[in-house]
């Protein structure tokens, strides 16, 4: 864990120029009672395995404009899978990450991140999501991973990202 969090810092202050800057994080999901912690947690593993990764890159340009990627390896086969940002970090149980962020709470069209995809037959998947604007701070922590796209799926993972934010 410490290698992951190290390369994540290093990701995040070396990230920064006038263009923008970029965060990407790595990870590989554990069950939250592991002995060596990771900020990649599983809650089901029939979907996403102990030892699974995943990689999470958030670019925002100078003007706040965000890109968020993903990829994730070594979960379920041949599977839809639901994905978004959500407002805290990951916890021991699956309702710890909070509700999803939005740009502007409350409002339904275009406003969260949405990052759902479908696994190839080796469990292998990645998702990409843009808006015109940024995170705020201290507002958006974590990548959820449900059973399935939509509203009242069961959150199978989760991902802490330490996502930067739009200033001013």
């Amino acid at each position: 864990m410490l290698a992951t969090l190290s390369a994540v810092t290093a990701a995040v202050l070396l990230g920064g120029t006038t263009s923008g800057y970029t965060v990407d994080a790595e990870g590989r999901f554990a069950p939250p009672a592991a002995f060596i912690p990771s900020a990649a947690v599983t809650y089901d593993q029939s979907y996403v395995p102990a030892a699974a990764s995943i990689r999470v890159r958030q670019h925002t340009s100078a003007g706040g404009a965000t890109t968020i990627d993903l990829r994730i390896t070594g979960v379920r086969p041949r599977h839809s899978f639901g994905a978004s940002v959500h407002q805290r970090p990951c916890g021991t149980l699956p309702a710890d990450s909070g509700p999803r962020y939005q740009n502007q709470p409350g409002v339904a069209a275009d406003n969260e991140v949405r990052l759902d995809f479908t696994t190839d037959a080796q469990g292998r998947g990645a998702a990409r999501d843009q808006h015109t604007w940024g995170f705020r701070r201290d507002e958006a922590a974590s990548v959820v991973i449900q059973d399935r796209p939509g509203d009242g799926a069961n959150r199978v993972a989760c991902f802490t990202v330490p996502f930067g934010w739009v200033t001013g």
